[in-house]
């Protein structure tokens, strides 16, 4: 049986957040939730990802410094 495929939310803000999980219901995958540029970080190396779904102005860490890194 394959395993359902994994997405990373990452955003501050938590109606994107919200509105995101809302259109991944329809679809056959885990979530997970970041909230800012360290978070997101530390949620793809404990969660793995297939997929992230990448707020670009966050606090912390951006996502174009998210994507360095």
């Amino acid at each position: 049986m394959p395993t359902a495929n994994k997405i990373l939310i990452a955003d501050d803000n938590q109606a994107n957040r919200e509105l995101l999980e809302a259109y991944l219901a329809a679809v056959q995958c885990d979530t997970e939730i970041a909230v800012d540029g360290q978070d997101t970080l530390e949620k793809v190396k404990a969660f793995q990802p297939d997929l992230i779904l990448l707020d670009i102005m966050m606090p912390k860490l951006s996502g174009f410094e998210v994507c360095k890194k």
